[in-house]
């Protein structure tokens, strides 16, 4: 991956030489799978090359009580259902390959439902082949002449590049060579049939503009995303039949330029399209496939196809690598093959297949939040975290987003009306896709030295200015003379061209002896050389030796440091999940605590109301109870007030009684007489009357007067199922009454007195009627309270039934009819008028002149 600062929404970091402004949307083209039968029936239209309609299948129709909605989806291109692999492939991926030769990154992933053709686009089938073998074909078109020697150039595991000498290039691939099993495909051998059709490429394409100056090497690495872990297809694990191990899923790591990688990841340098396609297909074996309802070829996980393209120049010369690390180039080109989106109600997945469809669905949802997100930050200016980091598939392309290369992405979709609710969240998401925008990458940096070195100190064929060995033998002989004899008696041609031919000859056998001397000096100085090559080479071999030693050592060292970073690793992903678990728990706590304080708030504002209620109604019992005291210390003082009144009465009437003169006979009162004295005296108040208040909750009612027994008010007449009927004269009557066998609030609301029938038997055994009457008064609470305020009795007595008692000495009868005279003190007194306090008739008397009954 290109060595450059990840960047982030919320701290965006300036490059060097790029301009912030310029940015680049994300290219979301669309390509419609055909139907599988010529009568299905069809839910998308291709409109034209950038629009596409979905239509409202007839079951959803009805459903939805014939709502029809037609939408329709615009996209960078829309390819048919009769489009060929060559032509997505110039439009699409052509692009990104030639980005990828000048040293700029690419993401390229395909995107839609279960069974929209996604694979095939990618992969291909047999005759038609997808991208990724086209991308290969026309990488290997472009460097193919330029490609450095195998192992020129080695990965680490820093996600960086080494560059060795050609000698330690050629050590290590004879040492390759020598071993049993090379992991190394060998471009000798010959095409696996099986994909054969698939690499067979009958377009030929090559990137434009290739650097000459510069030597290539091309490394793969192929991986998976399965239940959001990562895994290796193309590590060697050696099988054991006995006890077989799971495969180990790999760490995500940052570089020291903040770019994800995946740490221990097996990168393969190949060195043709068929190298290349077939350490592919190793992999493609390994990965996770099922049958589902919907696909009988499903894939269950994320495939992401690796392209590393590494660059570096030649030295001054033009001969061999600039062993310079600084100036090495990796670009990478990521061809992605996203894992279906489904819901199980249609895929009937059970178990593990349930499990993988929970993490596939899981895995795109986070990708579309990481989306709208990053369209929420660039359309609105907010600075809002990207959550990358909830899924390891946005985690690892991360950078893609933050400016690291281009961005494409191909929706492949399934026109059949099943797979209408999907097809329409899939082009939701690319709408929102196509708006998100992508830094433009920046151009490679130039090395500085002279172009054209390459081909500048080869040696030049005969077509050049620079003669021949044998055109310069040829002129250093002398000039034959004219060969020509025009007369038969010429003595003079024959001579000088035998003279000629004699130097010649002379000439040539002083080259030969020449040449032989030189020849066997030469002769001499490779003998020596030979002897110096030799020496060196027992020099060199004592030298491989030793750095076999130490390499030897270097391997047990770096064996020992890889069981202890696999030890740090495992380590890590514990405390890894233990802060996780923590995290989770300090969350939970958070929450609790949280919802502790608002429970502590509520009950405190509860307490504040109910101490504010508390304290009303206690101010309110108070000011009752303080009325109600006073109330009843009055009345207590009016009791008192009465009761010492009796007394003095009391005493008075024995005073008059004790200085009374003895001879005169005291005149026995007559009822009569006392009813007169009754109505003589004054009418005491009475003491405080009982309330009845219906209503709990109604206040103290404040003592009122009696009213006035004139006014016309309506009575409430109580009189219960259990009365008996008397047959006394005096009956009972109250006009305007609403007469009741039990009280209720609804006839005390509708009147202002209150009367209650009470009876109950007398001591002498007869029916004795009391008419407890009231004033009825409405309380605060909406209720009724009776304040009772007299009491009248009815009772019936027989006029033979009351004796006096006399003294033991029975007087004669007096002739006026008068009873006879009184005996003693005891007799006397009780004629006396006694005052009950708390009676209902105020201060008054009770006259006890009546003689107890004697037993029979």
């Amino acid at each position: 991956m290109k060595s450059a600062r990840a960047k982030t929404p919320r701290k965006p970091i300036v490059k060097k030489g790029s301009q912030t402004n310029l940015k680049d949307p994300v290219g979301v083209y669309c390509r419609v799978r055909p139907l599988g039968f010529p009568d299905q029936e069809c839910c998308i239209e291709v409109i034209n090359n950038t629009t596409v309609q979905l239509h409202t299948p007839e079951g959803y129709r009805l459903n939805r009580n014939g709502d029809y909605k037609e939408t329709q989806y615009s996209f960078k291109q829309v390819f048919g259902t009769h489009t060929t692999q060559k032509e997505l492939f110039d439009v699409v991926a052509n692009p990104l390959v030639d980005d990828l030769i000048h040293g700029k990154n690419g993401l390229l992933f395909t995107y839609g439902v279960t069974g929209s053709g996604k694979t095939h686009t990618m992969t291909g089938s047999p005759g038609e082949g997808g991208l990724l073998p086209r991308c290969l074909d026309m990488i290997f078109n472009s460097i193919g002449s330029f490609q450095a020697k195998r192992y020129v150039f080695k990965s680490n595991d820093r996600n960086s590049m080494d560059i060795q000498c050609e000698v330690d290039a050629l050590l290590e691939r004879q040492k390759r060579e020598a071993m049993p099993n090379p992991k190394t495909p060998s471009s000798k051998r010959q095409v696996d049939p099986e994909f054969a059709d698939m690499i067979t490429v009958q377009e030929f394409c090559k990137a434009e503009e290739v650097d000459e100056d510069s030597v290539y090497g091309v490394f793969v690495s192929y991986i998976e995303i399965y239940n959001n872990y990562i895994y290796d297809l193309l590590e060697e694990v050696p099988f054991d039949p006995i006890k077989p191990k799971p495969p180990q899923s790999k760490l995500l790591r940052e570089d020291k330029n903040h770019n994800m990688y995946v740490a221990g990841c097996t990168e393969v340098e190949v060195k043709s399209t068929e190298e290349a396609f077939e350490v592919f297909w190793r992999g493609q074996k390994k990965r996770r496939i099922a049958n589902t309802h919907l696909n009988r070829e499903s894939s269950r996980s994320h495939s992401v196809f690796n392209i590393k393209l590494v660059q570096a120049p030649l030295d001054a010369d033009g001969d061999n690598v600039l062993q310079e690390k600084e100036q090495i180039t990796i670009s990478q080109l990521s061809l992605v093959d996203l894992a279906g989106s489904e819901r199980t109600n249609r895929t009937r997945a059970e178990g593990n297949r349930l499990r993988e469809a929970g993490n596939i669905n899981q895995s795109l949802m986070t990708l579309r939040t990481c989306m709208d997100v990053l369209r929420e930050n660039q359309m609105y200016g907010t600075n809002k975290m990207v959550p990358y980091r909830d899924s390891k598939l946005t985690h690892l392309f991360k950078n893609y987003f933050d400016g690291e290369g281009k961005v494409r992405m191909i929706v492949c979709v399934n026109p059949k009306a099943e797979d209408y609710e999907e097809n329409l969240q899939v082009m939701r998401f690319a709408e929102v896709t196509q708006e998100v925008e992508v830094a433009r990458p920046i151009d490679k940096a130039i090395c500085g030295l002279t172009p054209g070195r390459r081909y500048r100190n080869q040696p030049r064929g005969p077509i050049g200015n620079e003669p021949l060995v044998t055109d310069v033998v040829l002129q250093s002989f002398p000039p034959l003379p004219s060969c020509e004899i025009l007369d038969i008696n010429d003595e003079q041609t024959l001579p000088r061209l035998i003279e000629a031919l004699e130097k010649r000859h002379h000439l040539r056998q002083m080259m030969i002896d020449e040449f032989n001397k030189q020849s066997n000096a030469f002769k001499a100085l490779l003998q020596e050389f030979d002897n110096a090559v030799l020496s060196k080479e027992n020099h060199m071999q004592g030298k491989l030796n030793e750095k076999e030693k130490m390499i030897s050592g270097q391997k047990l060292e770096i064996e020992r440091l890889e069981k202890k970073n696999k030890t740090l690793e495992y380590k890590i992903e514990i405390l890894e999940k233990t802060t996780t678990i923590y995290e989770e728990d300090k969350r939970n706590l958070q929450q609790e605590l949280e919802t502790q304080n608002q429970k502590l708030q509520r009950q405190f504002s509860d307490k504040r109301r109910l101490e504010a209620r508390l304290q009303g109604m206690v101010t309110e019992t108070t000011m009752k109870w303080e009325k109600e005291c006073e109330r009843r210390v009055a009345a207590k003082q009016l009791e008192m007030q009465n009761k010492l009144w009796v007394k003095d009465e009391k005493l008075k009437q024995l005073k008059a009684i004790v200085t009374e003169p003895k001879t005169e006979k005291p005149e026995r009162p007559s009822r009569e007489r006392d009813r007169e004295k009754v109505t003589q005296r004054s009418v005491s108040p009475s003491p405080v009357p009982f309330l009845f208040q219906p209503d709990q909750n109604a206040p103290p009612i404040r003592l009122r007067h009696r009213r006035s027994r004139s006014a016309g008010d309506r009575w409430v007449d109580h009189k219960p199922a259990s009365n008996m009927q008397t047959e006394t004269v005096m009956q009972p009557h109250v006009p305007h009454a609403i007469t009741v066998s039990v009280a209720n609030e609804k006839a005390l609301a509708k009147c202002e007195k209150y009367m209650l029938t009470h009876q109950e038997l007398a001591s002498d055994g007869e029916i004795e009627t009391k008419l407890i009457k009231g004033d009825i008064y409405k309380t605060r609470g909406g209720g009724q309270s009776v304040q009772f305020t007299d009491i009248e009795t009815l009772k019936q007595e027989s006029p033979n039934g009351s004796r006096k008692r006399r003294s033991s000495t029975v007087a004669p009868a007096q002739p006026d009819g008068a009873e006879s005279e009184w005996t003693d003190v005891e007799t006397r007194c009780s004629v006396a008028v006694e005052m009950k306090a708390g009676s209902q008739l105020g201060p008054g008397y009770q006259h006890h002149a009546q003689p107890k009954r004697k037993k029979p």
